[in-house]
């Protein structure tokens, strides 16, 4: 029996029902898993976790620059195109010069982006429930009050 099948099955339905911005944070969390595997795979001279490490890396941080949609925010989007292009420039770079220290930059890089970008989910998630709320209050604000009075 496999054992991966409920794993899979799991992982599939949280993809599949995951927001575009969960899914972007998932590649980033991907990313920074296969950097990692690949910085392992150098330490201990294992050349399977080095290839299969630094190709998926690679693999998602391409999908990154290329699910990036410049008629949103052009400015921001150049500026991460051009840090994603970095990337895979240098995943490229360490790989083929087995290059631990330079490795160890782009995973810095990685989280740090991840982190922004986890950041900026929580940022957006406070405002629509903040404008949720503000509507709320005013739609309740326009209905009339019942009063109460009292006569003696």
């Amino acid at each position: 029996m496999n054992d991966q099948a409920p794993i899979n099955a799991y992982l599939q339905s949280k993809v599949m029902s995951a927001s575009p911005e969960e899914l972007r944070l998932m590649l980033l969390d991907g990313a920074v898993r296969f950097a990692y595997q690949a910085k392992t795979g150098l330490e201990q001279g294992d050349h399977e976790q080095i290839y299969l490490g630094f190709s998926q890396c690679r693999d998602i941080v391409l999908e990154l620059l290329n699910t990036i949609k410049p008629e949103h925010a052009p400015e921001i989007s150049k500026r991460v195109g051009e840090l994603y292009s970095f990337l895979y420039t240098e995943l490229v770079r360490c790989g083929n010069e087995r290059d631990s220290e330079g490795l160890a930059k782009v995973i810095s890089l990685l989280e740090y982006e991840r982190e922004t970008w986890a950041l900026l989910m929580d940022q957006l998630e406070q405002e629509k429930q903040s404008q949720a709320a503000h509507a709320h209050q005013n739609a309740s604000s326009d209905e009339p009050r019942p009063s109460l009075s009292i006569q003696a």
